[in-house]
C-alpha cells in the first residue's frame, strides 16, 4: 500500500525531511510506526513508547488501530496545545 507521509515540528527536524513516499508493508497506524521504527537511530526514538506524538490520515486524527485507504495522507507530528 502506498501512503505520502508527512512529518511535522521535531520529527521534521529529526529525520530530516518534510515528507516521503512509503510502501507499507500492513495496513494499519500501528503497521506504518514499527515499519518506521525499524529503521532504526532517530526513527526507532522518537516513535519509540514512551514519546509523544500523534498519526492524522487525511487530516484526521486516528488511533494506532486505524487503518489506511490506498494512497492515503498520513501526517506524524508531535502533540500541540493552543492558547
Amino acid at each position: 500500500m502506498k501512503l505520502r507521509v508527512l512529518y511535522f515540528a521535531r520529527l521534521r527536524e529529526r529525520f530530516g525531511m518534510t515528507e516521503e513516499k512509503v510502501e507499507l508493508v500492513g495496513s494499519t497506524a500501528a503497521d506504518l510506526v514499527a515499519q518506521l521504527q525499524a529503521r532504526g537511530g532517530v526513527w526507532a526514538e522518537e516513535l519509540g513508547a514512551g514519546r509523544a506524538f500523534r498519526v492524522a490520515v487525511n487530516q484526521d486524527i486516528v488511533t494506532l488501530d486505524a487503518s489506511f485507504p490506498e494512497n492515503a495522507e498520513v501526517a506524524i507530528f508531535p502533540p500541540v496545545t493552543g492558547g
